[in-house]
């Protein structure tokens, strides 16, 4: 978001959303904007969601902060890309930081005043919700990210 301050020109403004945990015994803040926003069909994040896709956010770590209740977090890691964070009281499910890529993923429906504008849907190859969006759908991850880039029909 950007506001004109005079003929100086112009300043940007940082936007913040707030969002919490089920029971709400957690807040998170994010602030600026994401680096990226899509779909997860990969196995792991829907049995971790609990669904049959992830919506997600991705923030540098710096932009994503714990403003209440940090003793209640908690974190999970099956393996080293992915230390997912839970609220200790209700269960509810927060954010998963991936070390390797530097970034976090503050799940959409965490952070509900977020608008969600995805960009692309990774791991399509493991879909159990085909989503005709038009959207780049990844086979795995991008090339960045150390997948193959590859892209399959929607």
């Amino acid at each position: 978001m950007r506001f004109n301050i005079g003929s100086d020109g112009y300043r940007e403004i940082s936007m913040s959303h707030t969002g919490s945990c089920f029971c709400g015994a957690v807040t998170i803040e994010v602030s600026g904007s994401p680096e990226g926003m899509g779909y997860c069909h990969c196995r792991s994040c829907r049995s971790w969601s609990g669904g049959p896709v992830n919506a997600f956010s991705l923030w540098k770590p710096d932009a994503v902060k714990v403003t209440k209740g940090a003793d209640k977090v908690a974190t999970y890691h099956k393996t080293e890309v992915s230390h997912r964070k839970y609220c200790t009281a209700c269960g509810g499910h927060l954010m998963t930081d991936h070390p390797p890529l530097g970034l976090v993923d503050v799940f959409a429906v965490t952070i509900p005043t977020l608008e969600f504008q995805p960009g692309l849907h990774i791991n399509y190859s493991e879909t159990v919700l085909p989503m005709k969006d038009g959207l780049p759908k990844l086979k795995d991850f991008p090339t960045e990210f150390g997948g193959s880039g590859e892209t399959v029909a929607e």
